[in-house]
């Protein structure tokens, strides 16, 4: 590089040494504004889609359990509800008892207790925010016929 080159660059990096600490020292205010708009997202696993009853006694209920992981990601304060909804009428391998009662209590943080009808949804269990949670649904049949029902249940997790 010539010498008259140099020269000028040595020149110009003082000056930006200088210049630069000045200019970034200087007392600027700014608002920044961010807005977040957080996506519902939900996930859940569930052991069985199927409670299967064996009764053997009319006096004595037969229990069957469903265990969770439910997962959500949601705006904080909001709601998290987990629904249980039967498919059908308990049904015997055969026909079906039209006396048969259904319900069910929680184990875990936010589960419920309540009864399968065939009405519509139940609530299982109910959180606020954003987490993971993991429990078991405990479901009891009483039934005046003896023999194995199968019941097919729809869980689903929600963010009304």
């Amino acid at each position: 590089m010539p010498r008259g080159m140099r020269k000028v660059c040595a020149i110009a990096t003082v000056l930006a040494a200088v210049a630069v600490p000045r200019v970034l020292s200087a007392d600027t205010g700014a608002a920044l504004h961010v807005r977040v708009q957080v996506s519902a997202r939900t996930s859940l696993r569930v052991s069985s889609e199927t409670l299967t009853f064996t009764v053997t006694d009319p006096d004595t209920p037969a229990t069957a359990a469903v265990e969770f992981t439910a997962s959500a990601r949601v705006a904080p304060g909001s709601r998290v509800v987990l629904t249980v909804e039967p498919l059908g009428v308990p049904g015997l391998t055969g026909p079906a008892d039209a006396d048969a009662r259904i319900t069910f209590t929680g184990d875990g943080n936010g589960t419920r207790t309540g009864e399968l009808t065939s009405s519509g949804a139940a609530i299982g269990a109910r959180w606020q925010g954003s987490g993971v949670h993991e429990g078991r649904l405990t479901f009891s049949l009483r039934a005046s016929a003896p023999g194995v029902y199968h019941v097919p249940v729809q869980l689903l997790l929600t963010t009304p």
